[in-house]
C-alpha cells in the first residue's frame, strides 16, 4: 500500500504518542548513544525530535541507564521493562504502557538513528490501518531489485496490545515482524523521497554520509 499523494500532515493527533526508540547498544559506532552525537550542529536525537513531535500528541524516549543525559529535551524517559537489552520490541512496550498511563491510544515508533524519516509518517500509518481494517501498521521500503522490505522501527501500535506484547516478550519473542504480523499488520510504502527517508546511522561512515544528506 502506497500513502496517496494528497495526504499531508495537518495537525498533530493528540490521541497518539510517539515513542523514539534509543535503547540499543550502537555496538557498530562503539558504544555509547549514537543520538547525541552531532549532525550537521545539532544532534541526531534533535533531527528526530524535529520530524516526530509535530505529527503526535507527546513525545516519550525510551532509553536505558541515566536518564539525566537527556535532561535538555525535556522528555519523559522509559526504561525497557524486560532486562538484558531486548531490542525495539522492548522499547515499544515501554512506550504503550507510558502512553496507557497518560491517556493515549496508540504509539507511533520512530528509530532514534534515523533523522530524515517522512514529515508524513503518523498519517501514513494511520491511512493503512484505516484503508486495510488491521490495527498495526509498518513501514516498508523498495528493494534495489525489486520486491520490498519492513522497517521495523517505523510503526504504529494500539496500546489495547500492550499485555499480548508483555506475554510475548516473556515468552522470549524479540523480533518486531514476529510479533507484530500475526497481529495483522499493515504495510505502507512512501515512494519518490530524497534523502532515503529510513536512512539510520550506524557507523562512523553513515554518520559522516547523514550530513552530506541534509
Amino acid at each position: 500500500m502506497s500513502i496517496p499523494e494528497s495526504l499531508k500532515p495537518t495537525s498533530p493527533d493528540a490521541r497518539i504518542a510517539g515513542v523514539i526508540l534509543a535503547g540499543g547498544l550502537s555496538t557498530r559506532m562503539g558504544g555509547g548513544d549514537k543520538c547525541l552525537l552531532s549532525l550537521q550542529g545539532q544532534t541526531v536525537l534533535h533531527h528526530v525530535l524535529a520530524r516526530l513531535a509535530p505529527q503526535v500528541g507527546a513525545v516519550v524516549l525510551n532509553a536505558n541507564g541515566d536518564a539525566r543525559r537527556f535532561a535538555s529535551y525535556g522528555l519523559p524517559v522509559v526504561q525497557d521493562s524486560v532486562q538484558g537489552f531486548a531490542g525495539p520490541l522492548a522499547g515499544v512496550l515501554a512506550g504503550l504502557d507510558w502512553a496507557a498511563k497518560n491517556g493515549f491510544s496508540h504509539v507511533v515508533s520512530a528509530a532514534a538513528d534515523s533523522p530524515f524519516f517522512p514529515k508524513t509518517l503518523v498519517k501514513g500509518l494511520q491511512f493503512a490501518c484505516e484503508a486495510s481494517g488491521q490495527g498495526l501498521a509498518m513501514v516498508q521500503s523498495p528493494r534495489a531489485g525489486g520486491g520490498y522490505f519492513r522497517q521495523p522501527t517505523f510503526a504504529l501500535y494500539p496500546v489495547a496490545l500492550r499485555e499480548d506484547l508483555r506475554a510475548a516478550l516473556a515468552s522470549g519473542v524479540r523480533k518486531v515482524i514476529q510479533w507484530a504480523e500475526p497481529q495483522g499488520c499493515a504495510p505502507i510504502v512512501f515512494h519518490n523521497l530524497t534523502p532515503d527517508p529510513f536512512f539510520n546511522i550506524n557507523t562512523p561512515d553513515d554518520l559522516k554520509k547523514a550530513s552530506w544528506m541534509l
